[in-house]
């Protein structure tokens, strides 16, 4: 199964709304649990975050792909996760 990795910073609002969206959409649809959304601070883990191209958080990758960036809406944030599950479903 395929991960998302989120890149955050502590203190972000836009992080926060879009980790709330996410909560929101996994109540709203339990199946969007079974995505693993790996999160990494982005001055917590600066040789990592400073391995993928990307300017703005919150910003959402699957594998080197980038999915989001930047401010989230809660149709991005369903966007996101729906990729996420048809690539798992495509993989098995």
């Amino acid at each position: 199964m395929q991960k998302l990795t989120l890149f955050v910073l502590k203190g972000c609002p836009y992080c926060r709304q879009a980790k709330a969206w996410l909560a929101e959409l996994v109540a709203e649809n339990p199946a969007y649990a079974a995505v693993p959304i790996e999160e990494i601070e982005e001055r917590e883990q600066k040789a990592l975050a400073d391995s993928y191209d990307y300017y703005y958080v919150p910003t959402f990758y699957m594998g080197k792909t980038k999915l989001h960036e930047g401010a989230a809406t809660k149709e991005g944030m369903r966007t996101v996760l729906e990729t996420a599950l048809h690539a798992q479903e495509n993989k098995g």
